[in-house]
């Protein structure tokens, strides 16, 4: 039967914290051995020369009371050591929360993200959605590290606490839209507002490893209160590395003024290379160069090497007491016995009463 099969596997997996307490279970045995009777015990017995005269008590107190009462006495001792033991079984595997860095995203959504310069699928898209297909993949693979965005144009916005829930993030991603921030580009006050988070995650002592910033943008630094070197050197003295990302191709066909033919133009004559360059270098990182999807997969790919996500230390499987069930059980047992009790004694006293001695012994002729 299949439902047998269940239970004796799943008593199979129990196991006894304290199983020496099973030296207690002949322990009733050893005070009947050897403890004298309780004193007096016999002197209220009625001696008769025959039992002849109780045909009805006779067997009945140990027939049917005593039997069972030792009976039901002997299984709620057991399950009383049972629990006293302490039975365990080891409950479903859970995912050992990993602590990996905490690595921040920050995106450029500045009205330059819309030139449509990478091709997505066959088809040809704006550097923005380029950017949400690959870091989406990117936030996939980084399992066991806090990810947190950062969206950025002419004002930065802490779109996602540094968090586990990469699903969250990846949404909180896919969802923007360019021109939310505004149209301009402030690139000093995107690493500002990942210093600060990092700042006061430390401070609350939950910032620990490694904090990374992956900073992505296709322009220069045209807006914010404060200058990207500035915030540099500020990443630097809490520890943020920072990884900068330059998006945009090299070379784009446009229509010339007379439409009768393409011209070739570089639509990446605003990214400042240099101070992106010199944003990774004061703090430790590394600068890319995205001119199209592949070369932007190639640089998340790179990041994946540098930055190792956690490695799966395993998960973890519970211990769940059940001390309860055998416990719950002995505590059963003994109403059961006084029921069974109570019931003995309101069945002798339904019966009819036996005749006295004097009744029964033959009269004197």
């Amino acid at each position: 039967m299949t439902w047998l099969g269940d239970i004796q596997a799943w008593l199979a997996e129990v196991r006894f914290a304290w199983p020496w307490l099973f030296l207690l279970l002949p322990l009733p045995l050893l005070v009947r051995w050897l403890l004298p009777p309780a004193p007096g015990a016999d002197s209220a017995a009625l001696r008769v020369p025959s039992t002849a005269l109780f045909p009805r008590a006779e067997g009945t107190e140990r027939g049917f009371a005593l039997r069972p009462r030792l009976l039901v006495a002997a299984l709620a001792w057991m399950l009383l050591v049972v629990a006293a033991a302490r039975p365990q079984v080891t409950g479903d595997a859970l995912e050992a929360p990993v602590t990996g860095r905490n690595l921040m995203l920050a995106v450029d959504l500045s009205g330059s993200m819309e030139a449509r310069d990478f091709t997505l699928g066959g088809r040809t898209v704006n550097r923005l959605s380029a950017t949400k297909a690959v870091a989406g993949e990117f936030i996939d693979r980084r399992e066991g590290d806090r990810l947190g965005l950062i969206l950025f144009g002419e004002r930065a916005y802490l779109q996602a606490p540094l968090t586990f829930d990469r699903e969250t993030v990846k949404t909180l991603l896919f969802e923007a839209v360019i021109g939310l921030a505004g149209e301009k580009t402030a690139i000093g006050d995107a690493i500002t507002l990942a210093v600060k988070r990092v700042h006061d995650e430390s401070e609350g002592g939950v910032a620990e490893g490694e904090q990374v910033l992956v900073l992505l943008t296709d322009g220069a630094n045209t807006a914010g209160a404060i200058s990207p070197l500035k915030a540099a050197e500020l990443a630097g003295q809490v520890g943020l590395k920072i990884y900068t990302i330059g998006i945009g191709a090299e070379t784009m066909e446009i229509p010339s003024l007379l439409g009768n033919r393409m011209r070739q133009v570089n639509p990446s004559l605003d990214l400042d290379e240099q101070t992106l360059t010199r944003i990774a270098d004061t703090t430790g990182g590394r600068y890319f160069r995205a001119t199209d999807t592949a070369s932007l997969q190639e640089i998340y790919r790179i990041l994946d090497e540098l930055e190792p996500a956690a490695t799966d230390e395993g998960g973890m499987r519970p211990v769940v007491d059940i001390f309860y069930w055998p416990l719950g059980g002995a505590f059963a047992l003994m109403l059961g016995g006084l029921a069974l009790r109570a019931l003995a004694g309101a069945v002798a006293a339904s019966r009819p009463a036996l005749p006295s001695p004097q009744e029964g012994l033959p009269r004197a002729g």
